[in-house]
């Protein structure tokens, strides 16, 4: 089974995309044999009132009863917007989605800020994953209007540190995963799992001698970037650095733990 752990519907208003829709993700996912993949709304970055952007999304999966058995969404939630509270229980308790998504740098907002802080202990008193993104898109050849701002491993420690037992999940980890002993013990002790689409994630094996096979799952991070990079991180591991079953966590087992499906 595959389940790709980090994709998206929606538009970037500095690049063009293609098979931005649950259409043209579904043929994708056909097309490399995913199984499901956990998706939110790219739209939801830009959108002052990041709610529309979740109602977009359910609307859109509800139009077709495929989308709805292959899709797992997952909520933009910005803490310092009024209603944010409201929002996350329309999300969870209406809207079904399984887990939210955080991008504080674009919303303007550190990840220890109380806001932050109460929101991600409210996601994990429901049970919600907790997904942040360290980078959309490389900013090198980014507009002069994007934020020019990447994060590394180490910048979503301190929501780590405030809540130790909330599920994360870490996605495109593009730059640094050096960590020190202390933030390094964190992270083993935690329910977190980074996936595989981040530029960082080449040398895998070494990283899951580092971390833990539990700690990584097949992601693409598409539409923004390709459907094969993030599994042939996973196919092309050696022997000696995974065997058949870590590979099966790999592609699916631990994404499945973390959501208990």
């Amino acid at each position: 089974m595959l389940i790709d752990s980090n994709a998206y519907v929606g538009h970037w208003p500095f690049r063009q995309l293609k098979d931005n829709n649950c259409k043209g993700l579904l043929e994708r996912m056909d097309k490399f044999g995913i199984d499901l993949s956990l998706v939110s709304n790219l739209n939801g970055v830009f959108y002052k009132n990041t709610q529309h952007a979740n109602e977009e999304l359910y609307e859109e999966i509800r139009s077709n009863k495929k989308y709805e058995k292959r899709f797992l969404p997952f909520a933009v939630i910005n803490p310092i917007y009024n209603g944010w509270k409201d929002d996350l229980e329309i999300c969870t308790k209406k809207l079904g989605m399984k887990g939210i998504r955080l991008h504080p740098v674009y919303h303007g907002y550190d990840l220890d800020k109380p806001a932050c802080v109460e929101l991600v202990k409210m996601a994990r008193d429901r049970g919600l994953v907790v997904a942040l993104s360290l980078r959309i898109v490389d900013a090198r050849p980014s507009s002069w209007l994007d934020v020019e701002k990447e994060w590394v491993l180490k910048d979503v420690t301190p929501i780590m540190k405030a809540v130790p037992d909330a599920k994360y999940l870490i996605l495109n980890v593009c730059n640094s995963t050096a960590l020190g002993a202390e933030d390094l013990s964190l992270f083993k002790k935690a329910d977190v799992i980074m996936d595989t689409s981040g530029r960082n994630i080449s040398d895998l094996g070494k990283l899951i001698s580092t971390f833990g096979k539990e700690k990584f799952a097949f992601g693409t991070h598409a539409p923004v970037l390709d459907y094969r990079t993030g599994l042939l991180r996973v196919e092309a591991l050696r022997g000696n650095e995974a065997d058949e079953m870590t590979k099966e966590l790999l592609r699916s087992g631990n994404i499945k733990r973390l959501l208990n499906i």
